[in-house]
């Protein structure tokens, strides 16, 4: 019987998500026969707890083409974690309401950690409440932290931005250096994670060139150390350029700029990195510094996307359709790499109960002995991630982004709220 689709963007944006959503609805045609329209849930899975649906069979193809374009969550996302059912059935009752009432049989999740957890969750609907349902996870993420699979979609496309302006900056506080500032601090996303700060390593051509100190959250940080290595830098090149994550920790395991603020998944806030290091080494070396906090910059920087990484998001909303049609339920498409020196990949279906709850961090074999590098297996690793340009059109001088009409289906049910 044809079935209606429900997908839904979850977690933080990337410059390639919406890359996803518009593979995955055209790929959602070719299967007139299995399924209806494709319903987007306006702010993530909130958009199906309260129904708030919206009707992607109302915009024109070129508006869904141009999607892969387009930075942002065309459809809003959401930081919102489901409870278990056995803490909330109310919740998985609520959804099954929804779906059964707009005739949804498959369910899309387009996110992260905390989303492969929650359509994992959802995912268990069939069984549990003898609701059938076909619940695939998308993966997303710029931190790159998702298990088993070889890479995220997002991540290429951040650590090509972080690359390049680790390039540019670096050049600049050079020509500055003789007589003004001598550090320059780069603070990027990565809670646990240390992905996106090894990503700045892709800067250097030569021996020498910065990012001179990266700091990861999977090393302790050591002030004395630290500092010694900024001035050791500072004597030998006449400047420094470090990148941290955002998440680097004390030997109490406590985040150096932790805030008291908890997220809507119970995350600390975290307050600023760059600064507090800023702070030390003019405190502590009386050396003049600036510093940067890249933020929402890296991962919705779609001007400068890399090609393999708009690749795998595409190839990933495509599979994830084929995988439902055939019934799968609580997957994932991953990506897989080939062997050899040549980039090659596939995309293949994992579990989620290997996935959810599950953090990848920066192996140790990517991580240089004294912690303040990465190796040569990381910059192997991650070199063909960035590779190639995709760059959008340009109105005007600046991205041509094209709006969709995010027409709404009309309700059906009394009013949820959370």
């Amino acid at each position: 019987m044809k079935k209606n689709a429900f997908y839904a963007q979850s977690g933080g944006v990337t410059s390639v998500i919406n890359a996803t959503a518009g593979a995955l609805i055209l790929e959602s045609k070719k299967y007139k026969s299995k399924i209806g329209k494709v319903l987007a849930g306006k702010n993530g899975i909130l958009g199906a707890l309260r129904e708030d649906l919206i009707d992607t069979s109302k915009e024109s193809l070129s508006s869904i083409k141009n999607l892969r374009n387009t930075p942002g969550g065309v459809f809003g996302s959401c930081r919102f974690k489901l409870k278990s059912l056995a803490d909330n059935k109310r919740e998985y009752q609520r959804l099954i309401e929804v779906f059964k009432a707009h005739n949804i049989g498959y369910f899309f999740y387009n996110g992260g950690n905390d989303s492969a957890d929650t359509a994992y969750k959802v995912s268990q609907i069939s069984d549990e409440m003898g609701y059938p349902i076909n619940c695939i996870a998308i993966p997303k993420t710029v931190d790159n932290d998702l298990a088993v699979t070889d890479c995220c979609p997002g991540f290429g496309s951040a650590a090509k931005y972080i690359a390049t302006s680790t390039l540019e900056a670096s050049l600049d506080v050079a020509s500055m250096s003789e007589t003004s500032t001598k550090v320059f601090i780069l603070e990027v996303m990565g809670r646990h994670a240390g992905w996106m700060a090894a990503a700045s390593a892709l800067a250097r051509s030569s021996k020498g060139d910065a990012p001179h100190i990266i700091l990861f959250p999977e090393i302790v940080f050591n002030e004395d150390k630290f500092l010694s290595k900024v001035k050791q830098i500072v004597l030998k090149y006449g400047y420094c350029v470090i990148v941290t994550s955002e998440g680097v920790k004390n030997k109490d395991g406590h985040f150096l700029a932790e805030s008291d603020l908890k997220d809507a998944f119970g995350h600390s806030q975290l307050g600023g990195v760059a600064p507090y290091l800023a702070s030390l080494i003019s405190k502590k070396l009386s050396l003049k510094n600036h510093w940067a906090v890249s933020d929402y910059l890296q991962r919705s920087a779609r001007h400068i996307a890399s090609k393999t990484d708009l690749l795998h998001a595409e190839a990933v909303g495509v599979h994830a359709v084929r995988y439902a049609v055939k019934g799968m339920n609580g997957v994932m498409p991953i990506i897989k790499r080939g062997k050899g020196n040549n980039y090659t990949w596939k995309i293949e279906p994992a579990p989620l109960s290997k996935i959810a709850n599950v953090e990848k961090k920066l192996p140790k074999s990517y991580i240089s002995i004294d912690g303040f590098n990465v190796t040569n297996k990381a910059v192997n690793y991650l070199r063909p991630l960035i590779a190639g340009e995709a760059f959008p059109d340009f109105k005007n001088g600046i991205p041509s982004i094209k709006k969709l009409k995010l027409e709404m289906v009309k309700k059906k049910l009394p009013d949820w709220k959370v």
